[in-house]
């Protein structure tokens, strides 16, 4: 593995939040000015190859990794699916995560999921369930994500403080932390949706 697949990879699972130069110097170990040579690297290795559907760009301090634009009535196409289609289990549980926690970084989520959430997290904001509601004020300052209206709305909630309250699990429970959210916002949002 060269060094600039390091940071190509970084760049890879930072998704649509991208990832600063000072982030990707911290977790490889690389000076910032070797970064940007490998940022640059990088993008012109992205416009050359015509076989690859990805360009490198940078927006607000952050490098990101995103499908050249010559694609985009296919992927118009893939979301209009996706935004006509119900939520699947992932969407769900990152909605309930979401709702109970607002404001919550994409960190905080894969924390409590146990596993990466970018992508799914990204759909729900095209969808207009979740936004970014404010950057923490921490290095690399990570966005942090809310609802909507529309979530209000696709769930028929007034107010967010509509939401069940969610029962205490006790600590011999063999519920995580995602499940708990799930099964308790499938449930209580099912209630309230046969009830109206």
């Amino acid at each position: 593995m060269n060094n600039e697949q390091k940071v190509e990879a970084l760049l890879f699972v930072a998704g649509a939040e991208g990832i600063s130069v000072e982030e990707l110097s911290n977790f490889t170990g690389y000076a910032k000015p070797a970064i940007l040579t490998m940022l640059d690297n990088l993008e012109k290795n992205y416009e050359v190859n015509s076989k690859t559907a990805l360009k490198l760009i940078q927006t607000g301090g952050t490098y990101k990794l995103v499908t050249k634009p010559e694609l985009a009535s296919i992927l118009e196409k893939y979301f209009d699916r996706n935004s006509r289609s119900g939520l699947s289990p992932a969407a769900l549980e990152i909605l309930s995560i979401v709702a109970y926690r607002q404001p919550i970084t994409r960190i905080e989520i894969d924390q409590i999921r146990g596993v990466q959430s970018g992508t799914t997290l990204q759909n729900l904001v095209l969808r207009n369930l979740v936004k970014v509601v404010g950057r923490l004020e921490e290095p690399g300052r990570p966005k942090t994500y809310g609802t909507t209206d529309e979530f209000l709305d696709y769930f028929g909630l007034e107010d967010i403080k509509d939401l069940p309250k969610l029962e205490k699990v006790g600590e011999d429970s063999e519920l995580d932390d995602s499940d708990l959210f799930l099964q308790e916002f499938e449930s209580k949002m099912n209630l309230n949706n046969k009830e109206k």
